[in-house]
């Protein structure tokens, strides 16, 4: 791999770091390494959210920006007579892109490798061999030959399952693969926009946040929300990308490269509309590039943000992703660093006035 620079880098330990819901420790330290030379103060709530304060104005308005921690992967559940895992899924997972992976189960004994199996479909009736495999049915090999074997690697009921995959460069530079991009792009895009605003004057204090536990219920964003008591929130993570082969502009409008998406509806969430309003307007001023999407299903820390307290002004932005919920995803970069420049602009406008003229007007 060519040698990285330093956004790439961030990128790089965020993604590669394991925690999948209930478990964003590793990410966790990784997010506060990064955001840390640019808060005032750190802090987390009660179920593990790290909580970065930027002071722009102490008497203005809270701005919250969120990117969730973890990631989707597994439990382990059981361990068989014969050293096989069974597993539980933790965030949505479609059978048809589990089979034959990596995946590294994290112990109090260090990482074990392991990989999902299933029946091989050589002994399978024909009819079954057309049908997908049930996640109940696959189990991991972690090449134990007994439940003794597998304990003495270290290996734990309720230890996580994190999918393995290496980050990486694509030839067209601007692409990256990788896992975790849901959402660690979001903890990055937090880190980079209080990074954004070093050294400048802004009329809110900024909350750079990684939530946890997005993928199970949006859990995360509810307690920060609660410790923050913002005036505004954001949530940024990654949405669907509609450009690859067979999908029609109809099921997803999403393009990499396209700049970032504004979310209008999602199944957690009407997005606000004067929040919205305010921010295509700072991205047509500034000439950022942005497009417009609507997700029938799924949802965003901004569908717990929303509807915390009194409720709360809120938008998704989101990156245009490719094969989310899988071992590895596609994003731009482009969109990242668009991302990032829409939102620390809008900051920078978000004064009281701003603020009650989204709110009640």
């Amino acid at each position: 791999m060519a040698k990285l620079d330093n956004t790439l880098e961030m990128l790089k330990e965020l993604t590669d770091a394991k925690g999948v819901a209930g478990f964003e420790a590793e990410p966790r330290k990784v997010m506060k390494k990064y955001i840390e030379p640019y808060a005032t103060e750190i802090e987390m709530d009660n179920l593990g959210s790290l909580i970065a304060k930027k002071v722009g104005d102490a008497n203005g308005p809270k701005i919250m920006v969120a990117g969730h921690l973890d990631e989707v992967g597994f439990m382990v559940t059981q361990i068989d007579d014969k050293g096989f895992l069974r597993f539980q899924p933790i965030g949505g997972w479609w059978g048809q892109v589990m089979l034959a992976q990596r995946v590294t189960i994290v112990t109090k004994k260090g990482d074990v490798t392991g990989v999902i199996g299933s029946k091989p479909p050589h002994i399978l009736p024909p009819e079954a061999r057309k049908k997908p495999v049930e996640i109940k049915d696959m189990f991991i090999d972690i090449g134990a030959t007994s439940k003794e074997e597998a304990m003495g690697f270290g290996v734990l009921p309720g230890d996580q399952i994190v999918p393995y995959f290496e980050f990486t460069v694509m030839n067209n530079e601007k692409l990256l693969l990788a896992k975790a991009w849901d959402n660690r792009i979001g903890c990055a895009i937090a880190i980079d926009v209080l990074k954004q605003l070093e050294g400048v004057n802004h009329p809110n204090v900024v909350y750079g946040v990684g939530t946890v536990q997005e993928e199970v219920g949006l859990r995360g964003a509810k307690t920060s929300t609660h410790f923050i008591q913002p005036d505004i929130g954001f949530a940024v993570d990654v949405g669907i990308a509609g450009d690859t082969p067979g999908v029609t502009e109809k099921e997803a409008q999403g393009k990499l490269g396209a700049g970032p998406q504004i979310i209008l509806y999602d199944a957690s969430m009407v997005s606000h509309k004067g929040l919205r309003d305010f921010v295509v307007g700072v991205a047509d001023e500034l000439n950022i590039p942005y497009q417009y999407d609507a997700i029938a299903g799924g949802g965003t820390d901004s569908g717990a943000i929303h509807v915390t307290m009194n409720g709360v002004p809120a938008l998704a932005i989101t990156i245009a992703t490719r094969y989310i919920h899988s071992h590895s995803s596609m994003l731009h970069r482009d969109d990242y660093e668009n991302t990032v420049k829409l939102i620390a602009e809008v900051i920078k406008r978000l004064d009281a006035q701003a603020v009650h003229t989204i709110t009640f007007d």
